[in-house]
């Protein structure tokens, strides 16, 4: 397989409250693409986000990662309690406006077919993937892993496939909202699966986290991203 050449950079464009800024990561050659938006977990904008974004560029697609931090100074942060000061600090409406911004944006790129756009999260990222997935008719995917599942009155207004990835170790996650997630996609006939990795635990996706990573799980979970993005942005 040729190796796709990409450009990254961090940029800035205008959010409802302030400059947004994002780490792009793109194809050099071709186009338009469709798009990926990466969505960040509670530690911020950080290396291991960027290194998603620039995956999916190497496999031909639009990403962009937007720093759900913009509004609190740009953090990152790898103590888990500033962490969660800061995601707790983030109002949803907000973070969700800002995500809002973020398709309008990149779907006004020359580079980007602004009709296909995906959307992917972990943790934190995970949560915002659904919540915007249910509050925008522009995302034609997501996939969410182990994140917060909104409510029954928030999932109603779910249209486009999802996929939903948790590990049953996940202290954070419980397993009855992981359920209903299920029940509720196989209720309204929506697209999609709720796959659940026995013994892995929250963040096992995150390959800087040895702790926590499960090189198995993250693979099969990737390709399955992949798949799901290849047949709703690429049709």
């Amino acid at each position: 397989m040729v190796e796709v050449e990409i450009a990254q950079e961090m940029l800035s464009f205008p959010g409802p409250a302030c400059e947004l800024e994002a780490w792009i990561a793109k194809p050099v050659q071709g186009g338009p693409f469709p798009a990926v938006v990466v969505i960040q977990e509670w530690w911020g904008l950080n290396d291991h986000i960027k290194d998603v974004a620039s995956r999916f560029a190497r496999e031909g697609y639009f990403a962009v990662a937007p720093d759900l931090y913009s509004r609190l100074g740009h953090k990152v942060t790898a103590d888990p309690n500033e962490a969660a000061q800061l995601m707790m600090s983030l109002q949803k409406r907000d973070g969700v406006a800002d995500l809002k911004s973020t398709v309008e944006w990149v779907g006004q790129r020359k580079e980007v077919n602004g009709q296909k756009v995906g959307v992917i999260g972990f943790c934190m990222g995970g949560s915002y993937a659904l919540l915007l997935a249910c509050a925008s008719d522009k995302v034609n995917a997501v996939a969410a892993f182990y994140g917060e599942v909104p409510d029954d009155a928030e999932l109603a207004k779910l249209s486009c496939p999802v996929l939903y990835f948790w590990g049953d170790q996940d202290p954070w996650i419980k397993r009855q909202d992981v359920e209903r997630l299920a029940a509720v996609l196989k209720k309204r006939s929506v697209p999609g699966e709720v796959k659940i990795y026995e013994g892995r635990q929250h963040a096992f996706f995150n390959d800087t986290r040895k702790d926590v990573y499960d090189e198995a799980a993250a693979k099969d979970a990737w390709a399955r991203v992949l798949d799901l993005f290849a047949r709703h942005l690429r049709s």
